[in-house]
């Protein structure tokens, strides 16, 4: 049986069928995920018999980091090699991508939880890949976890040390993929990621963002362990969304407002929407008077500007001085706005660059 990607549940279920007392699943639960411990043998707080026996009818199977680029901003892009999942065969094996990020004091990790995407937008070199799988937890959980253990130093700080790096850790559902496309086997990781017996993170540093599938927003507000919720915005009106976003087609701007309006956001949240600068094509002043009126019903929302990331698709970068008349006009309105610069444009790391591109340029400094 696979063992990482687990819930607590279903450790102690799986400890209980081998004839061990339920504990010693939270026991396993915890060397997983709170202590990051993906190997049995070393797992020191299991009996060195029970070890044994799990080595036997239990295994842990992680991607394998393929290639590592660093930029020199200090990111990271990971090309991470998947295994097959259990009882399913393929031509050939997937691949997908996970950015580090730090900053002072802090880091942010940029997951997948699809390989490649079939939402198709056309700013996005993801949508080339078209989808190749879903992603199954623990292959969405690796993302995180593998990051954090090869950026982790020697430390002094004894026990304590995986909950204070935790406590640093911002994750963003924002890499390839559709997350609620993958509704199941995302938020079945994502209540190990904010358990605080699993991974630890606090729902206030994750940030799960959709390009608008509806159904998957209603479902996701009824969920007693959730994240923030970004919606992936990118056009004024529906006529620019269907060609940018073939997704609003299905899911049309009066339909998605009306179910944003919906969304209960706790205490401290605010709703996040993404608008992706398209110079000429999105980002007259005209748009942010649509996107102003758009969002005017919503009281807690906020929207981040993020320059187009240049790419091998026909469009352009908009030109600072728009980017910034834009903003002025959505703050100036009551819609707080932020410029949002992505990181690791040098190695393709940046907001929809991700498409399993083997770079040989040389602002590129491959980590192996």
């Amino acid at each position: 049986m696979e063992l990482f990607g687990r819930s607590s549940e279903e450790l102690r279920a799986f400890c209980q069928s081998l004839g061990e007392p339920g504990y010693r699943g939270a026991q396993l639960y915890h060397a997983l995920y709170a202590k990051r411990n993906v190997h049995l043998v070393t797992m020191s707080n299991l009996p060195t018999a029970l070890r044994e026996r799990l080595s036997l009818v239990g295994k842990i199977t992680l991607p394998s980091v393929k290639r590592k680029y660093a930029s020199t901003d200090g990111s990271v892009r990971y090309l991470f090699a998947l295994p097959e999942p259990e009882g399913q065969q393929r031509r050939k094996a997937a691949s997908v991508e996970a950015v580090f990020m730090p900053s002072e004091g802090r880091q942010t990790i940029c997951i997948s939880t699809q390989a490649g995407c079939a939402v198709d937008c056309q700013f996005c070199l993801t949508a080339r890949l078209g989808l190749i799988r879903n992603l199954t937890p623990g292959e969405i959980l690796a993302q995180v976890l593998l990051p954090l253990q090869d950026m982790e130093r020697p430390s002094t700080e004894g026990a304590a040390t995986e909950q204070r790096l935790a406590a640093r850790t911002n994750v963003v559902l924002m890499g390839q993929g559709e997350p609620l496309l993958n509704f199941e086997n995302v938020f079945r990781a994502l209540r190990i990621l904010l358990d605080e017996d699993g991974v630890g993170l606090s729902a206030k540093h994750v940030t799960l963002s959709t390009s608008g599938v509806i159904p998957g927003i209603e479902r996701m507000r009824d969920e007693p362990v959730r994240p923030k919720l970004a919606i992936s915005l990118n056009a004024s009106n529906d006529e620019q969304r269907d060609r940018l976003m073939p997704i609003n087609r299905k899911y049309p701007l009066k339909d998605l407002m009306a179910a944003c309006q919906r969304y209960p956001l706790r205490a401290w949240e605010h709703l996040t929407f993404e608008y992706v600068m398209l110079g000429g094509v999105n980002d007259a002043p005209a748009d942010a008077r649509r996107v102003v009126k758009l969002l005017a019903a919503m009281k807690r929302v906020k929207v981040n500007l993020i320059p187009w990331n240049p790419g091998e698709l026909p469009f352009q970068e908009s030109k600072a001085e728009g980017i910034e008349e834009f903003r002025r006009i959505l703050t100036d309105r009551g819609v707080p706005a932020f410029v949002r610069y992505s990181r690791g444009r040098d190695v393709l790391a940046a907001c929809g660059q991700l498409a399993l591109q083997e770079i040989q340029s040389s602002p590129i400094s491959m980590v192996r």
